[in-house]
């Protein structure tokens, strides 16, 4: 069966606001449309009520909201992280985010700032492929063997010089990962920017999502800071887990 065009793009409407309410244009990039057609599209949906506008921001309406239960799918687990990266922004003064994994590809769904003179973009949105983050690598330390052998043998490429791409230093990599309970990354998906990651996972030990933190590298780290970070991130991503776990939330 042939998709409908523009169902398929009316999803992708209502898939990126709710990750993140947003203007026209700032929409109609994220979703790689032209502004006239998601201009058309939005106008639709809000005569339906899936989509609601407030000032110059568009959000899930409340056709929408009615159809999901409280709780539930990434809209749910977005609500239950927003706390602890609020926590972490505030604990460590840089940006805190919540990925999941999709595929070989990992997708930010939400990012919590900060308020300094510098500091790293709004990266909501943004998909970047396993080995090139710190929260991809996370995931792919919790990967069986034949998942990783098939992702490892074939070419990697590189989003910066610092991508670590050789399939036995990454493996490295994910060694030292399994055993601190968090990864590093400097400067390897974004020239000037460092991150740290660590898992979030439910009941059963699963990897449901990967909260992390990012910064401009001359600030973030400071020396000798990496692992109270690390540890710092992790612990709040295991209590996020707990939420997670007593809310039954499933994505």
């Amino acid at each position: 069966m042939t998709p409908v065009q523009s169902v398929e793009r009316s999803f992708a409407i209502l898939e990126t606001l709710a990750v993140q309410p947003g203007g026209l244009s700032e929409t109609a990039r994220r979703v790689g449309l032209p502004k006239s057609t998601v201009a058309r599209l939005i106008a639709t949906l809000e005569a339906v009520g899936g989509v609601e506008r407030v000032g110059d921001r568009y959000y899930v309406g409340p056709a929408i909201e009615s159809m999901t239960a409280p709780g539930s799918g990434a809209t749910g687990l977005i609500a239950l992280a927003v706390p602890h990266l609020d926590y972490l922004a505030a604990e460590t003064g840089e940006a805190a985010g919540l990925s999941i994994a999709d595929g070989d590809r990992m997708h930010t769904i939400v990012q919590k700032d900060v308020d300094r003179p510098v500091q790293a973009r709004d990266w909501t949105g943004e998909i970047a492929l396993v080995h090139s983050v710190p929260s991809g690598l996370s995931v792919m330390a919790q990967w069986p063997e034949d998942r990783l052998a098939g992702y490892l043998d074939r070419p990697l490429p590189q989003s910066t010089a610092k991508t670590l791409v050789d399939a036995d230093q990454i493996r490295d990599r994910l060694d030292l990962i399994r055993n601190q309970g968090y990864a590093w990354g400097k400067e390897e998906f974004h020239e000037g920017i460092n991150s740290v990651a660590a898992p979030v996972r439910d009941e059963s030990g699963a990897i449901v999502a990967v909260v992390h933190l990012h910064g401009p590298a001359f600030r973030f780290p400071q020396a000798g800071s990496e692992e109270a970070i690390g540890r710092t991130l992790a612990a709040a991503a295991d209590r996020l887990a707990g939420s997670y776990g007593t809310s039954g939330a499933a994505l």
